[in-house]
């Protein structure tokens, strides 16, 4: 049996799936990593936690498989995005890394959005804000903050970079981040040297990788350090992947116009397709050819939606579960009896990019219950992916299919509510883990099984189920 491996990088920990090149999972692992918050605002990670995750998660996962290292045919990895990692002269850390929940560069948005630079036009059509998130602020930040560190820096990278970098010994970017994240566009020349030279910092753009490779070019081949770490064949080409949620649609079949992944969790994320270039206030993006060549890559987002269903159930004892919530409220009407709910607890990522905005709860009455509370809540969060939805349809790229995953597609009720919402149909597919498997379809086609990523999607991932709208 010939096998590829997806390695999905995330905030708590690594995870490597090995899977048949139809699809198959056939084995999963993870190894947790530790996460530093040395001050409000800050979050950071030591680079070698990740390395070492994955040689851990990578030979388990074999193993358990049953297969020979020989029998896999290439790996790619996926990661959180938004990380900066400054690497010395000699490619080693210089220092922890920021990673993508580290919002410390909060004053350096206002330096970027400043500029004014049409690189920003990514971002709302240029009206910003920017986030603190993203790559550009963070590196400000460190070069203001920090600035012999800084001048120390031979390379910036991202998370994904550096492993890649481990793993063959080539410093390469992947065009998703880049593309989404650094204001690099790739039909207007690439990198844009006038927005880091506004902001100070001619030498990023030298900083950063100098190769920028699209989704499963082949980076290179395991190092025989780095096979011997894996426990894989010296030789075992590694795909270029990208960040976690962008990989995840490929995970999802999510690689046509008008197709649209929404992947919940602790937070929402929309991701869709468009044939055209589409730039508006209320939507990130347009992202040209970041995922698959001659499509643009639009993007929404909720910060908070499974995090306020957790709070809620906390705020009603420790002796209330999910399911008992679900069915409660199941047996309460659409509109939960006129009980509202906002689903900005955290702030609102789009359409208005307001970290200020926060929750309402309205139309409380002593006859409602923990039920109407509940359903109020998943209606909630349903209507503000419905408002990003009508953002893309105004701008001209709303969604046709929905694929959804994560933690909402576990829960029939609010499934239903959010196909009811919305007006469109819900796809479940048969493998949830998105990412994992987007990496494996990228590693597949760099192996030479598929020749291009959108056919290998339609081969690889299989659809379980639909829920359709209740006309009623």
């Amino acid at each position: 049996m010939r096998t590829v491996i997806g390695i999905d990088g995330g905030t708590e920990s690594l995870r490597a799936g090995v899977f048949s090149l139809t699809g198959e999972p056939l084995a999963f692992a993870s190894s947790p990593y530790d996460t530093a918050f040395p001050h409000p605002a800050w979050a950071e990670q030591n680079p070698e936690d990740w390395w070492q995750a994955l040689g851990k998660a990578v030979r388990a996962a074999v193993n358990q498989a049953g297969i020979r290292p020989d029998q896999v045919d290439a790996i790619a990895l996926d990661t959180t995005s938004c990380s900066v990692v400054l690497l010395g002269e000699d490619h080693r850390p210089l220092r922890p890394a920021l990673i993508w929940m580290d919002v410390r560069a909060a004053e350096e948005t206002k330096a970027v959005l400043a500029t004014g630079d049409p690189a920003l036009v990514l971002n709302s059509g240029g009206a910003g804000p920017v986030s603190a998130e993203w790559m550009l602020p963070k590196a400000l930040w460190l070069k203001r903050h920090e600035p012999d560190v800084f001048a120390r820096a031979g390379a910036v990278c991202e998370y994904q970079d550096y492993l890649n970098l481990r793993l063959t010994g080539r410093l390469a970017a992947s065009i998703t981040n880049a593309s989404i994240r650094w204001h690099y566009r790739a039909r207007d020349g690439g990198y844009a040297p006038s927005l880091a030279a506004a902001l100070g910092m001619p030498e990023l753009i030298d900083l950063w990788p100098k190769d920028v490779l699209p989704l499963a070019d082949v980076v290179g081949k395991l190092t025989p350090e780095a096979a011997d770490h894996l426990g894989l064949p010296p030789g075992t080409p590694v795909a270029q992947g990208g960040p976690d949620a962008f990989i995840a649609t490929i995970g999802l079949g999510v690689v046509r116009p008008g197709s649209l992944a929404l992947i919940t969790g602790s937070s929402h994320l929309q991701l869709g397709m468009s044939a055209t270039e589409v730039h508006g206030r209320g939507i990130w993006g347009s992202y040209a050819d970041a995922v698959v060549p001659g499509l643009h890559v639009i993007e929404g987002g909720q910060t908070s939606t499974g995090s306020v269903i957790a709070w809620l159930r906390r705020l009603l004892g420790e002796g209330v579960d999910f399911d008992t919530l679900n069915a409660e409220a199941a047996a309460v009407p659409p509109g939960s009896d006129g009980v509202l709910v906002q689903e900005h607890f955290q702030g609102n990522r789009t359409p208005y990019t307001d970290a200020r905005s926060r929750g309402v709860v309205a139309g409380l009455s002593l006859s409602h219950g923990r039920g109407h509370l509940f359903r109020a809540v998943m209606e909630g969060i349903a209507f503000g992916t419905e408002l990003i939805f009508e953002t893309m349809r105004q701008a001209g790229c709303g969604p046709t299919r929905v694929v959804a995953a994560g933690g909402a597609a576990r829960s029939p009720l609010w499934l239903q509510i959010h196909a009811d919402v919305s007006g469109l149909p819900l796809v479940l597919t048969r493998v949830p883990e998105g990412p994992a498997l987007g990496s494996a379809v990228i590693a597949a086609t760099a192996a030479g099984h598929y020749p291009d990523l959108p056919t290998a999607s339609d081969a690889m991932v299989q659809i379980d189920r639909q829920v359709d709208p209740d006309p009623a």
